[in-house]
């Protein structure tokens, strides 16, 4: 029994659905006919009502002043027709916020703001709204009156089912509007407006973009496009609907790769859907560009140059030949595109010539115009004349003698001039602690600033691998001494005993053998005794040991290579300097400042623990060769020698700001003289 009944549901729902499909084959059939408004509405609607099994519905157009004018209905109460009634002003409200919004959208039964003038849905029924456009502009508002009790999910699919008949709805709106475009003087009108817009600008760009924008609204279509011819290739200039292009991309080079086939031809290009009869670099370029940009139908007209008033004149009187009489240098390509619509050749083929003929002398005249000597300079000096006008001349001359005693100031007027660089404060006296002998660091005996003599112990380590090797040579040392022992004796022996001669030189060069040996092993033994003793590593002078604080636990059972630095001694007592890391790019300048002026050049520094108080000291020594630096980058390093006592208490590795004296120049090259080097290096080189 249950299976019965499914199957009868089955089909019933199937039954639906087909009813459905053929009310929207039958509306996208209405939508592309030649029915008035009155008739398309009408029809229109009751498939639409019918399609959603909706209690009505009705269809308002926005007329001018944005009043909404009913063009038909289905089943509206007359409480909403009544224009004095409040229901209906909240109604009106209501179709107005979606307008404005130009979004479709769901509406509960009796829902809406408690604002007296905000909209609302004064009815029982779930309202579904969705606008009408043409060309991107709202011009009406399709209204279903549904029942409130279907699910969420079935409501949301009522609005997406409204959105697409609205789109269909705009396609007939669309159609209405070409056909009104027939009329010669609302093309006139058009033409007319398309011509001032086109001929308002000489720039180039400007023009092509508004040749873009107005000739797609003229001739009714999705795309205008305009390429202009330089050399042997066409570049896209403008493309309608976008401010900016990315000429990198796939659809750019396509199209601009096809408007240079069509050019070279010299024909105009009817692309249909079919690339038949076409020459095959042509068929090859556009089934590319079709493949990126979806067209149905498109249009190439190469743009020539209008002919001149004598050429005219020439071709009328014969002085010209027929084949080349009307033909002009190729500047360009207009490329006239339809993704969605489906306009009929003859409708759009007398105002894309239209728009040919206006399009081709406005970017003539543009090209001509921007392709004249120093032009851009040129315009420059026309924006600018208003300065020299009798109103701001005074204004002028006034600002112009300031600019000029500004540049003679910055010229003439010199000053100090210095280079700036960081660097530290170090002891004069300092020696790095090394590590001689590798090992693990078992002990460090020292702290951070504490005062040790010379060899006094710093750090212990402990090698295995050493000690193992110095237990092998002790062992190799002890065994071969017992078999020298044991040698002589033989030897003691021999002299009451019956040995042969060969015997005793046997035994006598035993002996001397390993008389070499043990030579050899104590020289070992010494040499690692001597090793192990450097596994104790010593203060190598007096001084106050520089380190991290926590230098023991960094330190601690740590495994460290030779030539590893692990602290450095200082002798506060024996004088400060400072170490300047001066910039390679500015080194120079103090070399030339010393062989110039003089070898030990004046110093300015503060210190960062003491930043308020300015001292003195002077260049005692600059480094051969340039040294790379963590922070500064690549610098050479410069010693100053400064007074021990302007510092009160003087601590190793304090950070400091110098300043070189580098003798006296412009004010100008003083505070721009790494703005002029760059300019130097990087334009003039």
């Amino acid at each position: 029994m249950s299976s019965e009944q499914s199957s009868v549901n089955a089909e019933t729902i199937e039954q639906t659905k087909q009813q459905i499909r053929s009310l929207v084959s039958e509306i996208s059939q209405l939508s592309k006919s030649d029915l008035g408004a009155e008739q398309y509405y009408a029809a229109f609607l009751q498939r639409v009502v019918s399609a959603l099994a909706a209690v009505g519905g009705a269809v308002w157009l926005v007329e001018e002043g944005r009043r909404l004018q009913l063009a038909y209905q289905i089943n509206l109460s007359q409480t909403l027709l009544d224009s004095s009634s409040e229901d209906a002003g909240r109604h009106l409200r209501l179709l107005n916020q979606v307008i404005t919004s130009a979004e479709g959208n769901l509406f509960p039964p009796l829902s809406g703001s408690v604002d007296e003038n905000s909209g609302g849905n004064p009815t029982r029924y779930l309202i579904v709204l969705s606008p009408l456009r043409n060309d991107g502009k709202v011009e009406g508002i399709i209204e279903i009156f549904q029942r409130p009790d279907s699910p969420p999910a079935t409501q949301r699919g009522y609005l997406r089912f409204m959105e697409q008949m609205s789109e269909l709805a705009g396609e007939w709106l669309k159609t209405q509007k070409l056909r009104q475009f027939s009329d010669k003087t609302s093309l006139w009108a058009q033409a007319d407006q398309f011509s001032r817009q086109i001929h308002e600008s000489l720039n180039l760009r400007e023009t092509a973009y508004a040749v873009a924008n107005e000739g797609r609204r003229l001739i009714g279509c999705d795309r205008v496009s305009v390429a202009i011819n330089r050399g042997r290739k066409c570049y896209i200039e403008a493309v309608s609907g976008q401010d900016t292009m990315e000429n990198r991309s796939n659809i750019v080079a396509a199209l601009g790769n096809l408007a240079t086939k069509v050019v070279a031809t010299g024909e105009p290009l009817w692309y249909e859907g079919s690339t038949e009869d076409l020459p095959p670099q042509i068929e090859e370029a556009i089934e590319r560009y079709v493949d990126e940009s979806y067209a149905k139908s498109m249009t190439v007209l190469p743009l020539r140059r209008p002919a001149t008033v004598d050429s005219v004149h020439q071709a009328s009187t014969g002085h010209v030949e027929r084949d080349t009489d009307h033909l002009g240098e190729v500047i360009g390509a207009l490329i006239i595109e339809q993704i969605e619509t489906e306009l009929p050749r003859n409708l759009v083929a007398p105002r894309m010539d239209l728009v040919y003929e206006h399009s081709a002398r406005a970017l003539a005249n543009s090209m001509d115009h921007s392709n004249l000597f120093l032009m851009p300079v040129w315009r420059t000096l026309g924006r600018a004349a208003w300065i020299v006008r009798a109103r701001t001349l005074p204004k002028t001359l006034t600002i112009a003698g300031l600019v000029l005693l500004a540049l003679c100031i910055l010229t003439f007027v010199k000053k100090d001039f210095y280079l700036k660089a960081k660097g530290s404060l170090e002891p004069t006296v300092k020696q790095d602690v090394f590590v001689a002998v590798s090992g693990i660091v078992t002990k460090v005996h020292v702290e951070d600033q504490k005062i040790v003599q010379a060899g006094d112990l710093l750090v212990t380590l402990q090698n295995t691998d050493l000690e193992v090797q110095l237990q092998e040579v002790l062992g190799q040392l002890l065994t071969t001494q017992e078999q020298l022992l044991s040698a002589k004796n033989a030897q003691r022996r021999s002299g009451t005993s019956n040995l042969t001669e060969d015997e005793k030189v046997r035994l006598g060069g035993q002996e001397l053998e390993l008389k070499a040996r043990i030579e050899s092993l104590e020289l070992q033994r010494g040499l690692l005794l001597k090793k192990k003793e450097l596994l104790k590593i010593t203060a190598p002078i007096s001084g106050q040991v520089m380190l991290s604080w926590d230098v023991e636990e960094s330190l601690a059972n740590r495994t460290v290579e030779p030539g590893q630095v692990l602290m450095t001694i200082a002798d506060p007592s024996g004088g400060w300097e400072l170490e300047l890391y001066m910039k390679e790019t500015r080194a120079g300048k103090v070399d030339i400042a010393r062989h110039q002026i003089k070898p030990d050049l004046e110093v300015k520094y503060v210190l960062a623990s003491d930043p308020g108080a300015e001292r003195d000291g002077t260049v005692e020594d600059v480094e051969d060769i340039t040294q790379m630096h963590d922070e500064e980058g690549h610098t050479v390093r410069i010693r100053v020698e400064i007074d021990p006592s302007d510092i009160d208490d003087p601590r190793p590795g304090t950070t400091v700001r110098g300043k070189v004296l580098c003798g006296r120049a412009a004010i100008g090259y003083t505070w721009f003289h790494e703005a002029f080097e760059w300019v130097q290096a990087n334009i003039l080189f």
